[in-house]
């Protein structure tokens, strides 16, 4: 995670949890018109998951507090999200929570001759994540080597009824 995204993390965790969500996580990125996306991922312990609702309460009050700190330069677009079914991974806490399920991670630079990574999430002992590739190769990957990481949904127990 970039040094701005843990300052915006910092700043957004306090109103979102006071919200009642979990702020998951912030990410930058670029529509395909070159504008900025500050993408910020919410959820929340419920059955029902994030709805539109949830998403325009957190956008009203975050869009408030970034308009009175202004701690990102330029224009940008703010957009609320839930963390979706590929769910990113921003932290080691959630690579502990979901050890035992696929993932695909990208990294800033080659480890171990590769820059990405498939497989499952084996373990997370102290800043490194393990991961068994499909050929069965074990790879231990320094956190602060991690650019993104995501969750691969398996859709077929997904239909099936079967979900995280």
């Amino acid at each position: 995670m970039s040094r701005a995204s843990e300052k915006l993390t910092r700043l957004l965790k306090p109103v979102v949890t006071g919200l009642g969500y979990e702020l998951v996580g912030v990410e930058w990125s670029a529509d395909t018109r070159g504008r900025k996306i500050l993408r910020v991922y919410i959820d929340i312990d419920d059955q029902n998951g994030i709805t539109v609702d949830d998403c325009e309460r957190v956008s009203h009050q975050v869009s408030a507090l970034l308009d009175v700190e202004n701690p990102v330069a330029g224009t940008y677009v703010l957009e609320i999200s839930s963390p979706g079914l590929d769910r990113p991974l921003f932290s080691l806490e959630h690579f502990e929570k979901f050890i035992g399920e696929p993932v695909r991670i990208q990294l800033f630079q080659p480890h171990e001759g590769q820059r990405r990574f498939k497989g499952w999430i084996l373990a997370v002992e102290k800043d490194q994540v393990t991961v068994q590739t499909a050929d069965g190769k074990q790879v231990n990957i320094p956190f602060e080597m991690i650019e993104k990481a995501r969750l691969i949904p398996d859709y077929k127990a997904i239909m099936k009824g079967k979900s995280r």
